[in-house]
């Protein structure tokens, strides 16, 4: 039983997708996180940590993203 290249490349392509969005998703984070605790050490802001959880829908969209390609490219 061999796999076809598409098929491949079209696994290949969502993984990169959700890759992509996982490395942004960290970068974005770590630089919000260190911002985020000077803040707090300064002021108490419950609400700032609410800009921890933006980040995230990059995640969210990159599986999204990841879905769409392994429907549509992936569906014979």
């Amino acid at each position: 039983m061999a796999i076809e290249l598409g098929i491949g490349l079209v696994a290949i392509g969502a993984g990169i997708a959700i890759a992509g969005a996982a490395l942004a998703t960290a970068w974005a984070q770590a630089s919000i996180g260190s911002a985020l605790m000077g803040l707090l050490a300064e002021k108490d802001e419950p609400k700032a940590l609410l800009f921890l959880a933006l980040p995230e829908t990059l995640v969210i969209l990159g599986f999204v993203i990841a879905y769409l390609i392994l429907t549509t490219l992936g569906a014979k």
